[in-house]
């Protein structure tokens, strides 16, 4: 006897936390029993996110609290070619592992491509920029 009494103890699934979400669809039908408006707008519905999380998700996505490889060599650059040249050059962007340097003065072009390979030398040891294979001058 006592096994019958187990099967049949019946267990009910766990409540969700959340309502059923309708389809737009059967929330017409309803909204039509109902006598309101329809939603004819053809947007799809997503769930909320948390702000907070959604932000921390960004800020790892694009790297925004760590330091680029740019910003430490815009940092150095004055040290790195001297005062007087930096005043003319401006580093953009690391590209396909090259920096891409702005230049606007034709002297100073023209003495950074003399001393390009010392200065290859000095930025491949700045922090994240060891895989760098040359520098591209650009005037501008």
């Amino acid at each position: 006897m006592p096994c019958q009494a187990a099967a049949s103890v019946v267990k009910n699934p766990p409540m969700p936390t959340e309502p059923k979400e309708f389809s737009r669809e059967v929330e017409n039908l309803i909204a039509g029993l109902r006598g309101l408006p329809e939603d004819e707008s053809r947007t799809k519905r997503r769930r909320t996110v948390d702000l907070g999380a959604l932000i921390d998700e960004l800020l790892v996505k694009h790297r925004i609290s760590h330091d680029s490889v740019e910003h430490s060599i815009r940092e150095r650059w004055a040290g790195l070619v001297g005062a007087a040249n930096a005043a003319y050059s401006h580093p953009l962007v690391v590209e396909r592992q090259q920096l891409v340097v702005l230049v606007s003065h034709a002297v100073v072009r023209n003495e950074l491509f003399q001393h390009r390979d010392a200065l290859l030398v000095k930025l491949r040891q700045l922090p994240g920029c060891t895989t760098l294979k040359g520098i591209v001058l650009r005037t501008g």
